[in-house]
């Protein structure tokens, strides 16, 4: 337990951070998830915009690195449209 008081304050940012850590964090994996249990196309392409959006947002807090967020984006894209191209053939 910390004893001077700038060191309980960075204790008490360093919990809520934490917490809006693993919140942002929740938010994009859960809407990846959705984009790849999506039964078709179409609704793989809707989830994608929350899944973006959810990415964005944790980037832009500083959950993971904006690099992160495009090679995910970017990955999940690729699966979607190589789905596409089994479904085509």
């Amino acid at each position: 337990m910390p004893n001077k008081d700038n060191a309980k304050k960075a204790l008490r940012q360093a919990k809520k951070r934490a917490i809006l850590n693993l919140e942002y964090k929740d938010k994009f994996k859960d809407a990846i998830k959705a984009v790849t249990k999506a039964a078709s196309k179409e609704d793989a392409l809707k989830l994608v915009r929350l899944a973006q959006k959810a990415l964005d947002k944790a980037a832009k807090h500083g959950t993971i690195k904006k690099n992160t967020a495009a090679r995910k984006l970017s990955r999940l894209m690729k699966k979607i449209n190589q789905t596409n191209k089994k479904t085509v053939k």
